[in-house]
């Protein structure tokens, strides 16, 4: 009868992956530890969790490489990366993999612990969303089972970000979607790394959209994004 939420943590170091354990299950959370990618992997297929926190530099799997395989098998679970690195190119290379957050060492375990609620609320959220299914075109964007089908075609798979992404984009069909809603919405803060995070999903979204040339998304300079379509019947 046990319903609390399942953290799998990867961190190597060993004192902070303890700390971070016992902490995480004092906020209430189950979390197993794994010392390394290989392990963490390992634990991914045998046990359902609702989040991964993957450090990035780990012996034998790096969290780059886990997370690729985490997505290859088709799950939506949401990632968060620590680094002790602050570089750009490592940032935005983790949320091309699908991430939904990054935190950079040293943190404060309660930031942590913020970052994870404020991604689960939202995740778990979209189970109250009344609008589940939208039409763009020729495509059929379903928000609960988070695919996207042209023409009754393969139903393509979107990620967590992806997903939230489109929806508030379709909510504002036509219209501005202003950059910070969509940032203090979607990331919780609107800082320089999450802010290009959203510019990498956006690419993304116009490269799954292309499909159809009467779709488009347009930056309006200094506002944020348009999503143009010729109709969008919501059910």
């Amino acid at each position: 009868m046990d319903d609390k939420l399942r953290i799998l943590l990867c961190e190597d170091d060993e004192n902070l992956g303890m700390l971070l354990r016992e902490f995480l299950m004092a906020k209430g959370y189950n979390v197993d530890l794994m010392p390394d990618g290989d392990k963490g992997y390992k634990a991914f297929l045998k046990g359902k969790y609702d989040l991964c926190v993957l450090d990035v530099m780990m012996p034998k799997k790096d969290g780059f490489t886990l997370a690729q395989e985490i997505r290859a098998t088709g799950a939506e679970v949401p990632i968060i990366f620590l680094t002790a690195k602050n570089m750009k190119d490592d940032v935005l290379e983790g949320f091309k993999l699908g991430a939904d957050d990054y935190i950079t060492k040293p943190f404060s375990m309660e930031e942590l612990v913020s970052r994870i609620s404020a991604i689960l609320r939202r995740v778990k959220g979209k189970k109250d969303i009344e609008i589940t299914m939208y039409r763009l075109g020729k495509f059929t964007f379903d928000t609960q089972k988070m695919t996207l089908t042209i023409d009754g075609g393969v139903a393509k798979k979107l990620t967590t970000k992806e997903c939230d992404l489109l929806t508030l984009l379709c909510q504002h069909l036509n219209e501005i979607l202003e950059r910070n809603y969509a940032l203090k919405t979607i990331w919780v803060d609107d800082n320089y790394f999450n802010a290009r995070s959203m510019d990498v999903y956006i690419t993304k979204l116009r490269k799954l959209l292309r499909a159809d040339p009467e779709i488009e998304i347009i930056n309006i300079h200094g506002k944020g994004y348009k999503l143009i379509a010729p109709s969008a019947d919501m059910e």
